[in-house]
């Protein structure tokens, strides 16, 4: 009788997660957060997207306090150590809001809405928020 061997090749999906909603009145934008460092810690290839308020998550000094919710802003910082280098803001949402990628608090690539696109289209999935 053959043995099944269930270690075949892995797949590896590419995966991305588009931001779009403000940081805090809603779970969304932590949940995604959370969502996007178990993804890279199975080693998918990942992809996030920052876009309309979504920018907003990762704008420098954060004050949190008038809404007592904690800011986890800081927590973005850990993507680089889970090996999610891709990572880019749609330039289109920066200027809308009057900001630029030195007001963000870690390092993106700020790319055109249709750059984006482009890249969206070559995704397996694409998860937005």
């Amino acid at each position: 009788m053959e043995e099944y061997d269930e270690s075949g090749p892995e797949v590896v999906k590419r995966f991305m997660y588009v931001n779009r909603r403000a940081p805090y009145g809603t779970i969304y934008a932590l949940e995604c957060l959370e969502v996007v460092l178990v993804a890279a810690a199975f080693d998918q290839d990942i992809s996030v997207v920052f876009m309309d308020d979504g920018v907003y998550q990762l704008k420098k000094n954060q004050d949190t306090t008038g809404i007592g919710m904690k800011n986890f802003s800081k927590t973005f910082g850990a993507l680089e150590d889970y090996g999610v280098e891709k990572i880019y803001v749609e330039k289109e949402s920066l200027d809308a809001r009057g900001l630029s990628a030195g007001d963000l608090v870690i390092p993106v690539e700020v790319l055109a809405a249709v750059d984006l696109s482009e890249i969206m289209a070559r995704q397996d999935v694409v998860i937005s928020s």
